[in-house]
């Protein structure tokens, strides 16, 4: 079944990193924000990340993102996908993030997991020629990573955020 991404892009002029994930899971179209389930751990590793309470509304979420220099957005814009499965992607059409890296002042992307890396490499680096940094993701069915593990990995984003 065709899904279009019902969520806009969070950035400002002082973004300074790009995360991008691949599509946004059912719960999240349901709550029309990024990593809207309540078993991602995305809010909760980038609040370990900055050492700060995990933001718990949209409101909240869009200036914790933006209060630490963070744009956020997703590869994909549309496409055919079963449920929340990355595994079922196919027919996919690129988001245009270049709108993003002209307004916003980004040091370094990171992509979400493989699936977003995959998407990112063959859309978007072509058009870019902005090279991102693969993460693990942090989706509860990436079940081999601990949040402490995930954190590991996720703390180089503060390398660009900081002044």
């Amino acid at each position: 079944m065709l899904a279009l991404h019902p969520i806009d892009a969070v950035f400002n002029s002082e973004s300074r990193v790009l995360i991008l994930g691949s599509f946004p899971s059912v719960k999240s179209r349901e709550v029309m924000f990024f990593y809207g389930h309540p078993r991602n751990r995305f809010w909760k590793v980038l609040s370990m990340i900055f050492n700060c309470e995990v933001p718990c509304d949209i409101e909240g979420r869009k200036e914790f993102l933006l209060s630490h220099k963070i744009a956020l957005c997703d590869v994909i814009h549309s496409c055919e996908i079963t449920g929340s499965s990355d595994n079922s992607v196919k027919n996919v059409v690129p988001n245009d993030i270049s709108h993003i890296l002209t307004c916003a002042d980004i040091q370094k992307v990171f992509v979400n997991g493989k699936c977003a890396y995959k998407y990112y490499k063959k859309y978007i680096y072509p058009e870019t020629d902005v090279d991102c940094v693969l993460l693990p993701s942090t989706s509860p069915a990436n079940a081999g990573y601990t949040a402490d593990e995930l954190f590991s990995h996720w703390k180089e984003i503060l390398d660009y955020c900081s002044d």
